[in-house]
């Protein structure tokens, strides 16, 4: 069935509704050289909430902080309604070792820069933007759990962490009484479904509800790449372009660009852009909570959540899936293996919780 931004899912095992599509805010702003000045993010914010969205991310970061004052702005009349979500960790002073990381100094002094350039006395989703690797959990846990018991925070999430160190720290969480993780934002695509080996399961069995980000693969989902850009000369490296960013990181590839083809073929079967091809696909795996959109002008926005009417056909995710399918690796393939299987179960198929 086609979904609708008010068609609202919870998020993980915490009773908050969110909208199937989220509102990123990384390009309200043109302090990194692109994005969206004030007038055009404020038709990107009326647009979205206008049609029912509530969850918008932003982090103390991004555009140096003109997100979060423009959302701020924008949220000020219908504060209530709307989930603002933002995140801490990254580096807020060059030259400060301590503006950054997941410990309790740079949680408070991120938060209370937040609150100030949000314009509100509580923040709706917190997550811990990348992990460190030095802060001990219960620091980072302790420090979550201090901010939603003095109500400067509702919901506690993190994103960019490797599955053991989440899993664990749920564990400690729920054995101490802390607040848990309620979501877990992380790369998802059609052509970045390594998620889907350890992090997605694990979210789904832990109650947080995942959120990806990047669901166009750096936009060669969209289709605006062909094999002449991977055959160029140059690596890209340095030139300030997206495509040059995307041959840096390694994401134009002839495996990718083989699954926006796929993308295409469908998006022409049905009538759709590429682009929200590769969005409705993200939202099938019932993993997902909500993805996350980026646009820096309302036709950008418009054809974004035009993934929301998308319906496919067996045989059309068939295709998808198999084009843009990963080895899962050890233990995985391991476990599910006809041999495994004989020697736990005697072949005979048991059907799992989920």
């Amino acid at each position: 069935m086609a979904l609708t931004l008010d068609a609202y899912r919870l998020l993980g095992r915490s009773g908050l509704r969110v909208s199937p599509l989220a509102l990123g805010t990384a390009t309200f702003g043109t302090e990194w050289g692109w994005g969206a000045e004030r007038a055009e993010a404020r038709k990107l914010f009326d647009h979205y909430v206008g049609l029912g969205g509530n969850l918008l991310d932003t982090a103390d970061t991004y555009t140096d902080g003109s997100s979060e004052r423009l959302l701020g702005e924008f949220a000020r009349q219908e504060r209530e309604r709307l989930v603002l979500a933002t995140k801490y960790s990254t580096l807020r002073r060059p030259g400060d070792p301590n503006s950054g990381g997941g410990h309790r100094k740079a949680l408070f002094g991120s938060v209370e820069g937040s609150l100030r350039r949000l314009a509100t006395d509580y923040i709706d989703l917190l997550y811990l933007h990348v992990w460190d690797f030095r802060t001990p959990v219960e620091e980072v846990l302790r420090g979550l759990d201090d901010l939603v018991r003095q109500g400067k925070v509702l919901y506690v999430a993190i994103s960019n962490t490797p599955a053991w160190q989440v899993s664990r720290m749920q564990a400690i969480a729920d054995l101490r009484g802390w607040a848990p993780l309620v979501a877990l934002q992380l790369e998802y695509s059609l052509i970045e479904r390594t998620a889907e080996r350890d992090l997605i399961p694990m979210a789904q069995e832990l109650g947080l509800g995942v959120v990806p980000y990047s669901p166009l693969g750096g936009g060669v989902l969209s289709g605006k790449y062909g094999r002449n850009d991977v055959t160029a000369t140059g690596d890209g490296t340095g030139d300030g372009t997206r495509k040059g960013l995307n041959l840096a990181l390694g994401t134009l590839t002839e495996r990718n660009l083989a699954v926006a083809e796929v993308a295409r073929d469908v998006a022409a079967e049905l009538g759709r852009t590429p682009a929200q091809i590769a969005l409705a696909w993200t939202l099938r795996n019932p993993g997902v909570a909500t993805t996350l959109i980026g646009a820096r002008t309302p036709t950008q926005l418009e054809e974004n959540l035009g993934a929301l009417e998308v319906e496919f056909t067996a045989t059309q995710l068939a295709r998808l899936d198999a084009a843009s399918a990963i080895e899962l690796g050890q233990p995985h393939d391991l476990l599910a293996s006809d041999h495994i299987r004989q020697v736990t179960t005697g072949g005979l198929r048991i059907e799992t919780r989920r």
